[in-house]
């Protein structure tokens, strides 16, 4: 019996810290040891360091991707199977969407994004050295890690 591959989506800075790129990758890697796909956005950053760690770990790695083709956005080195979505910023939709569960490391606003998309469709969120919310006074309870080993255990047990 064939068993599908959880897809798990990982967002952040298009640019990164060194501490949130080394985080990255270290999930990428975790992620592909847990046998799942790694999906993005398949460009810079936080993207390329997860892809990377996902890939040295012998994994799968999907970037979604906001241009029409590879000119218009060319996906990073370690990406296996680039989707060119024409969609620009609309892509974070589809990467929510797609999705099993989301880790944020980092990020701007394209990242809140994703977060936002991900929690309204229901999807589990982990975030490492990302955003944090409040609302009227009260801090939003989204799961929040220190480490890339923290941020895949939660997932998978938010992922039951």
């Amino acid at each position: 019996m064939h068993t599908r591959k959880r897809l798990i989506g990982v967002i952040g800075s298009s640019v990164g810290t060194p501490e949130q790129l080394t985080h990255a990758r270290a999930v990428g890697r975790l992620i592909a040891e847990r046998g799942a796909v790694l999906l993005c956005g398949g460009m810079t950053g936080v993207m390329t360091a997860a892809a990377q760690g996902a890939r040295e770990a012998g994994g799968l790695t999907i970037g979604i991707l906001p241009g029409a083709n590879a000119a218009e956005s060319p996906p990073n080195e370690f990406i296996d199977i680039p989707l060119f979505t024409g969609l620009r910023e609309a892509r974070n939709y589809l990467i929510a969407c797609a999705s099993e569960g989301l880790i944020a490391i980092g990020g701007g606003y394209g990242t809140l994004s994703e977060i936002a998309l991900g929690l309204r469709l229901g999807k589990p969120v982990v975030l490492l050295n990302s955003w944090q919310f409040t609302m009227a006074g009260e801090i939003i309870t989204i799961p929040t890690v220190d480490t890339p080993e923290e941020a895949v255990e939660t997932l998978w047990q938010l992922l039951g």
